[in-house]
């Protein structure tokens, strides 16, 4: 599994040889692997680069043993490789740059990253962690038995029989489950750096547990949805996929509102490539905002690394000269990153479309 380590390892990686990045989509719904492997020689063969494409296509006939798609990085100058296959689809491409090209990858976390799912009813809850299409039930924690008395439509609220035919009993079982239940989700979710939190159960069931979960965990509460607490781990994973990506892009529609009030205001916010990029230059960036497949030429300073979207005769802050490069976005979310910065991959977006498919929110 792809983990947070091997991306930083990713940035972390300078090299003084170009290095080849290969994104291949390998999903079997799109056919065997002759038709990935025919994929993979075609995007290969105008590159300079023999022994990379060479350990990349060695890797893939001698040892990679199936996903629905995988990342490659090679730099055999320096005796660099490394590969992870992975659980989601991904567009088939391959780059040559100074860097290993990562862009692709924060999309991928951005989207399928960090998710606690707990499916919850009155005796306990399961509770699974979600990452980049791979979803393993770690814990479950079962409760005292709740028993329901028969609701013959003649107590009141107020009666021995309490409501909807609740007993007093029951009802304090039912909390105390649920209290416990929430209890060991928090530590559950705290172990496994979850960012995001699923609740699968009846609407009476989860809203009763959402209640006694930790305020810091409510408040990353993304989703909701009704499933039977015995659903196996592939149903669970798909309902997952679905209401993540739908709360995702609400969260990416109110993401890039803010976005646009804010540089319209002058207040904590830009957009477009030659503002952005001068954020990126002076480190001011907090989350860089920028369009999914967003591409652009540029040019990097050869001494200092300053990058920009416009030719230009020498670097205004070193005056040395420039190199072109062919995609200044990627090397844009790089330097984002290795600031700190968070890097927010946008999905069909027509408001950043039109305010040139990159933006950033400031740090001040």
């Amino acid at each position: 599994m792809l983990t947070e380590r091997d991306l930083q390892e990713l940035l972390d990686f300078k090299p003084q040889h170009p290095v080849l990045s290969v994104y291949l989509n390998t999903d079997p719904s799109q056919g065997g692997a002759d038709v990935y492997k025919l994929k993979l020689r075609s995007m290969l063969k105008d590159l300079e680069l023999p022994e990379d494409t060479g350990a990349v296509e060695n890797y893939i006939e001698r040892e990679y043993e199936g996903g629905r798609s995988v990342a490659i990085f090679s730099c055999a100058a320096e005796d660099f490789f490394r590969a992870y296959p992975l659980q989601v689809p991904m567009r088939s491409r391959a780059r040559v740059s100074n860097r290993p090209h990562v862009k692709p990858l924060a999309a991928l976390f951005d989207l399928y990253g960090w998710y606690g799912i707990a499916l919850v009813d009155k005796q306990g809850a399961r509770l699974f962690y979600f990452h980049l299409g791979e979803i393993r039930e770690q814990e479950g924690v079962l409760g005292d038995s709740v028993r329901r008395t028969k609701d013959r439509g003649t107590q009141s609220s107020g009666g021995r029989g309490g409501t909807n035919g609740q007993t007093p009993h029951t009802t304090e079982t039912t909390e105390r489950n649920m209290r416990e239940a929430a209890e060991f989700a928090a530590k559950f979710f705290e172990e496994n750096n979850v960012r995001r939190v699923l609740l699968g159960g009846t609407d009476e069931n989860v809203a009763l547990f959402r209640g006694y979960l930790p305020k810091r965990w409510q408040s990353l509460v993304v989703g909701t949805f009704p499933i039977s607490m015995n659903a196996n781990n592939l149903e669970v994973m798909e309902r997952a996929i679905k209401i993540g990506q739908e709360a995702e892009h609400r969260r990416e529609t109110e993401a890039v509102k803010a976005l646009i009030t804010a540089a319209a205001k002058g207040q904590g916010g830009v957009t477009g490539l030659d503002d952005t990029l001068l954020m990126v230059q002076e480190g001011r960036i907090q989350t860089l905002l920028v369009i999914e497949g967003f591409r652009a030429p540029g040019y990097r300073c050869q001494e200092c690394g300053y990058i920009t979207a416009q030719a230009q005769e020498s670097c205004p802050y070193c005056g040395s000269s420039f190199v072109e490069i062919p995609d200044v976005v990627d090397l844009a979310v790089r330097r984002v990153m290795e600031d700190g910065g968070d890097v927010d991959v946008i999905h069909d977006n027509p408001q950043l479309e039109e305010h040139g498919k990159i933006g950033a929110m400031l740090r001040y």
